[in-house]
């Protein structure tokens, strides 16, 4: 793809899969015996949920939230909205929420906390990347993929303005006019 906005890439398709793999592999050791229902927070961690779950050795189910703090803006707005909330409840099984990337961890904080109040048996963080120099809230996850920079990262479901998100790699953002 020749787009001048796909800057460096960050973490090849290769180093995704084999990172993926070990998350997958750690999730399964720890939940040995029991079976856990995998939140979703659409639409940037899709991706990152897709080969995770295909990749667990433990029975699986699987639910989505949608959420916006962004818009179409670049940094978070303040405000955490859901768009799209859980099918079933959640009381008494095993929660792994799936997040994409935890950034300021505002909209973590408050699914975490709206989570919580629906009394699952235990509640779990997986995120494929974590920004900690950028945590304003005390978001620690269980799983972290990897650490990033401050660097505004697209693809592998990462998108500006909802594109990107095909990217099978995570980049940088170019902004040529900045």
């Amino acid at each position: 793809m020749n787009d001048p906005r796909i800057g460096d890439v960050l973490i090849s398709e290769e180093q995704l899969q084999e990172r993926i793999r070990q998350l997958a592999q750690q999730i399964s050791v720890d939940y040995a015996g029991r079976e856990i229902l995998v939140v979703g927070v659409l639409k940037g961690a899709l991706p990152f949920i897709a080969d995770l779950v295909r990749k667990l050795s433990i029975p699986c189910t699987m639910d989505f939230m949608a959420v916006s703090s962004y818009g179409s803006e670049m940094h978070s707005s303040g405000v955490v909205r859901i768009l799209k909330d859980l099918d079933a409840p959640i009381a008494g099984k095993h929660v792994l929420l799936v997040e994409d990337v935890i950034d300021s961890g505002l909209t973590l904080s408050y699914l975490i906390k709206n989570l919580t109040s629906r009394d699952p048996a235990s509640l779990e963080l997986c995120t494929l990347m974590a920004k900690p120099n950028r945590r304003t809230l005390p978001v620690e996850p269980k799983y972290v993929g990897f650490e990033m920079p401050k660097t505004f990262v697209i693809g592998y479901g990462l998108d500006l303005d909802e594109q990107y998100r095909q990217l099978p790699y995570i980049a940088a953002l170019n902004m040529p006019d900045a």
